[in-house]
């Protein structure tokens, strides 16, 4: 069993993460990230490797589907959904996407229990990280792109400072993305949002908006701000989270263009930045070296 971190609920049912992996609500331009119905679970492995369940449930529905081919990488020829009663509350569904199970219909798994490979699948981008994502159902409805349950955030953004800049140390590099550790005691980059701390949670500025987590306080709308920089406008407000539509900005490490920050969510304390080339290949950088980002308006 691989230790797991409880890291978001709905109806009753429990979404755990490995504790040395990530999560994410809103990294992704799926609907249901949008409709806030969705969490996508990132294990610390690569593709094929071995993803533990993020719930507890009995497997009712095994299904692959078609997969369109990888842009500028090989994708699997198809992908997975899997559906699971959920042992915390019988009376839903869980939809896991982008695992190829190694578990049969009719047999039940544990959170943290073995779930099955981690799939490419040709719906990513290039620099995708490897994941299973998850939605809770109705029986009646449990497979079309929308209609999932509203998700909740369970643990807490953690003590949130502004960053005056974004600068750490390079522990990753890959042709598709390099991965930037900072030293925060957040879950997350820090922000602003209308004057209120939180950590963003997305792909910015590529995806066109982000979410913004935070613990106390509630923004009544305005800006969110990197470093002092304006980068979204506030539109919908929920609890300790709101949505918010990306600003003309562009980002730069060393004063090098690239497409993008990649923001998730950490089960334990300190962020991580994934910095997203323009193309594969296209961001030269070595690991424990230490780079500076920099956000710039258009």
């Amino acid at each position: 069993m691989v230790e797991m971190a409880p890291v978001a609920s709905s109806e009753g049912v429990t979404i755990s993460c490995p504790v040395d992996g990530m999560f994410s609500f809103y990294n992704s331009p799926y609907p249901a990230h949008r409709q806030s119905s969705g969490v996508d679970v990132y294990p610390d492995t690569g593709f094929g490797g071995m993803a533990p369940s993020p719930v507890s449930g009995e497997v009712t529905l095994i299904r692959r589907v078609r997969s369109p081919r990888g842009r500028n990488y090989n994708a699997s020829e198809y992908d997975v959904v899997t559906l699971l009663r959920s042992r915390e509350s019988p009376d839903k569904v869980v939809k896991l996407l982008h695992v190829d199970p190694t578990l049969s219909v009719g047999d039940e798994v544990r959170a943290g229990g073995e779930l099955g490979r981690l799939l490419r699948s040709g719906y990513y981008g290039f620099a995708t990280s490897p994941h299973v994502h998850v939605e809770v159902r109705e029986p009646s409805d449990p497979l079309r792109a929308r209609g999932g349950h509203r998700m909740e955030r369970l643990i807490d953004v953690g003590r949130v400072e502004p960053l005056e800049e974004l600068r750490g140390v390079v522990n990753l590099c890959s042709p598709e993305f390099s991965i930037v550790r900072l030293e925060t005691p957040t879950y997350g980059l820090p922000t602003k949002v209308g004057g209120v701390p939180g950590v963003i949670d997305g792909g910015i500025p590529y995806y066109g908006w982000m979410g913004v987590h935070f613990d106390s306080g509630k923004p009544e709308g305005g800006a969110v701000e990197l470093m002092g920089h304006p980068i979204a406008t506030i539109g919908a407000i929920h609890d300790r989270v709101c949505l918010a539509d990306c600003t003309d900005f562009s980002v730069k490490v060393e004063g090098e263009p690239i497409l993008g920050l990649s923001l998730r969510l950490s089960p334990r304390r300190g962020a991580e930045v994934k910095l997203v080339p323009m193309r594969l290949g296209g961001l030269a950088l070595e690991e424990g070296s230490e780079v500076s980002v920099q956000v710039e308006s258009v």
